[in-house]
């Protein structure tokens, strides 16, 4: 007998699954922070890895306005968006250390931005930790316009596909 408790448990995995995909099929998301004097900065990054939504990574270097923001006060949020949907992932970021992982992730991209190797002390990893996800997930990206043409000539309010936010 399936109990509400499974219900919601398997609506949750479907909901991080469908904000795992759309991750996924986004090489570059926008990364927002809070500068010094309270102004709002994005910053385009390439996600390197993300062992669930809740935990992103990216590469970067130490000596930057970004990274200072961010040690300052470390809410951010990381937007993605492909042809599947958009994901609006809100947390906090901190720069680690950990070599390993930065050599794990090291790749031609972080090499063609960045000075230096994974080895360089003045390369680091920045890491996100989620705390909720709002996503819209697209029927795609023929039926998007459609959908949206729809709208445009007053044939009723466009189906632009499921809209919710999970927490991680």
């Amino acid at each position: 007998m399936t109990t509400h408790d499974d219900q919601h448990h398997d609506q949750h995995e479907d909901q991080i699954g469908t904000v795992a995909e759309i991750m996924k099929d986004t090489r570059i998301a926008v990364l927002t922070y809070l500068a010094g004097d309270g102004s709002l900065v994005s910053t385009p990054m390439g996600t390197q890895d993300f062992e669930h939504p809740g935990t992103v990574w990216f590469l970067t270097e130490r000596d930057t306005d970004k990274v200072r923001a961010i040690q300052a006060d470390p809410r951010v949020n990381v937007a993605y968006a492909s042809d599947e949907g958009w994901v609006s992932l809100t947390g906090t970021a901190r720069v680690n250390e950990d070599r390993e992982k930065l050599k794990q992730l090291w790749d031609l991209s972080a090499g063609a931005f960045m000075t230096g190797g994974p080895e360089d002390e003045s390369n680091v990893l920045l890491e996100v930790t989620g705390t909720s996800a709002e996503y819209w997930d697209t029927p795609g990206k023929v039926t998007s316009v459609i959908e949206i043409a729809k709208g445009l000539v007053g044939r009723g309010t466009p189906d632009l596909g499921d809209n919710d936010t999970v927490a991680l």
